[in-house]
């Protein structure tokens, strides 16, 4: 049986195969497809023939949602319309999305004490008893932290990473399988790489056969509420204070930022070389980080001459746990 159920179950197919082989696909895109068709397999099993009602159904605005969150969940429906319309076969016209709001969440600023506290705390998880499921979490957890916090990707490009996908030669990651629609590479730091080589020597005794670089004990990968609950409990060992593991991301591109003091500045090249390693869509998204270090309009204007907001305009941040 196919994954999907509704009369569109062709037409999506089609879709998902012609964006995948763009290299514009990730599982969210799927997941709200699948969700666009079970409503019209429930709400419409009779027809035939994808209507304007089908569609604003959907997309329109749920209570429980921000804009965001709306626009999140319906953007795949907007691009399977727009992918429909060009090859003449559906006249329905895309729904009107919300406006973006700014993002009003400010990342935790981790501290050199705090770090320190966590990695202990994921360097001396226990052993025993001597099961996989044990020993895997011992081993993994450590370097799938250290992962996110030395090369910022996103928490589910390290979940979902292959094991294909890791080059331990180069050390050089490919990142597949992402929030946006654009593969990226990610050059690994050498201590990273060293750490990775042991990481993976160590997990090939229990799971010779996996096909995630951090394969979960079911054969698949990690989910979210694995990295939450793990990230929460060792965090809580030794910090009060309150973080989240998405956050470390954002420690990566304000210490990238930080380090541009008295190097010269070359902002466009270096603003390109961090949107370009985070996996950003758009440079206007990783703008949206010089608005977390207090300091950089005073460096921007010292060395252009120009204030801050006419450089960096206001901009929306694409980030999401």
């Amino acid at each position: 049986m196919g994954k999907f159920k509704s009369f569109l179950a062709p037409a999506i197919e089609m879709y998902m195969t012609y964006q995948k082989a763009s290299g514009r696909w990730s599982n969210t895109y799927e997941d709200n497809l699948r969700y666009f068709d079970c409503h019209c397999s429930q709400f419409y099993p009779d027809a035939e023939t994808l209507t304007q009602g089908m569609v604003d159904d959907w997309c329109a605005q749920r209570v429980t949602e921000n804009n965001n969150s709306c626009i999140s969940r319906t953007e795949v429906v907007s691009s399977f319309i727009r992918y429909l319309r060009k090859r003449g076969k559906t006249e329905v016209t895309r729904p009107i999305s919300p406006r973006k709001e700014r993002r009003t969440y400010i990342p935790h600023a981790f501290t050199v004490s705090e770090l320190r506290n966590f990695f202990h705390a994921c360097d001396n998880l226990s052993n025993t008893p001597p099961l996989p499921t044990v020993l895997s979490r011992k081993i993994t957890v450590p370097v799938f932290f250290r992962l996110l916090y030395s090369s910022g990707i996103r928490t589910c490009e390290a979940r979902m990473l292959r094991a294909g996908d890791v080059d331990l030669n180069q050390g050089i990651l490919n990142i597949q399988r992402s929030k946006g629609d654009s593969q990226h590479f990610i050059v690994l730091h050498d201590t990273m790489l060293d750490l990775m080589r042991k990481y993976d020597a160590a997990i090939h005794s229990i799971y010779p056969e996996r096909k995630y670089f951090f394969p979960s004990p079911y054969g698949s990968h990690y989910t979210r509420d694995w990295v939450v609950r793990n990230f929460r409990e060792l965090w809580g060992m030794y910090n009060k204070s309150q973080a989240t593991a998405y956050a470390l991301r954002h420690n990566y591109a304000i210490e990238n930022i930080n380090q541009w003091v008295g190097y010269g500045f070359g902002f466009d090249a270096k603003l390109l070389y961090l949107s370009k390693s985070m996996g950003h869509s758009t440079v206007e998204s990783t703008k949206y980080y010089y608005s977390l270090v207090p300091v950089m309009s005073d460096i921007i204007e010292n060395l252009s001459g120009q204030y801050f907001d006419d450089i960096v305009p206001e901009v929306y941040d694409e980030e999401s746990q």
